[in-house]
């Protein structure tokens, strides 16, 4: 079984929906069968490299609101992270440009560690505040995953991969994807946005058994019951 992601590094719900797919995959009695793949998407491709503003200075001139409700907003999804056992680090988030960042991982996937870089990344941006933007950063991170510093100081230097960026971009726009993150299965059902880890066991199955079937997308509508978050252009926003 094939499960393709959409996904961007700043967005904090494509880090809590990989954690609760994870969850589901552990109870999976299949789950030596199943293969994951992330995709590129960025939220701001028109985002700066370096910020002179903090993360959540940026929310609160995008939302006109105040620092205070900015935090206060974010409270929400930190304990959401901290649910799966993650810790984010709002107040010192480094907001940068992910393109660079994407382009490292399509290396990282050809070299099969695709799925160690991206989870690298989150964690870098998230939880220990780094600037992923950065390259002597990117570079730092693609090392400890065991990817050659050289070739990749070498990559980040050139355009290098971003045809694989934009062409994973465009798959997501022709879909009609619109916010992240954004799971994919076998071609066959999509899921939006973190949604619970019963979700993810109830597709994982659905779609075990009609593994043999045509391929054709159909979206997952979550309930009236679900706790549904994705991000979606620029920011993250409760559906």
């Amino acid at each position: 079984m094939k499960i393709e992601v959409w996904s961007d590094f700043v967005c904090p719900f494509c880090y809590i929906g990989k954690r609760r797919l994870e969850a589901a995959l552990e109870e999976f009695s299949h789950q030596e069968h199943v293969f994951i793949e992330y995709k590129s998407y960025e939220l701001d491709p028109d985002a700066k490299v370096n910020s002179r503003m903090t993360m959540n200075e940026l929310l609160a001139e995008k939302y006109g609101m105040s620092i205070e409700k900015v935090k206060e907003m974010n409270e929400n999804v930190i304990r959401q992270a901290a649910d799966v056992g993650l810790i984010y680090n709002f107040d010192n988030l480094q907001p940068t440009n992910t393109f660079d960042a994407h382009r490292l991982t399509q290396y990282a996937t050809k070299q099969n560690k695709g799925n160690e870089m991206t989870e690298r990344l989150l964690k870098a941006h998230f939880t220990e505040s780094a600037h992923i933007g950065d390259h002597h950063t990117l570079i730092k991170l693609a090392v400890e995953i065991g990817l050659d510093q050289e070739e990749v100081g070498a990559i980040l230097q050139t355009c290098k991969n971003t045809k694989n960026v934009r062409h994973d971009e465009e798959q997501a726009k022709e879909m009609g994807v619109q916010g992240v993150p954004f799971f994919v299965f076998n071609e066959k059902y999509a899921v939006s946005g973190a949604q619970p880890i019963e979700v993810f066991s109830e597709v994982l199955e659905k779609v075990w058994e009609e593994e043999n079937e045509q391929p054709t997308i159909k979206s997952r509508q979550p309930t009236t019951t679900d706790t549904t978050y994705c991000c979606e252009g620029e920011s993250c926003n409760k559906e």
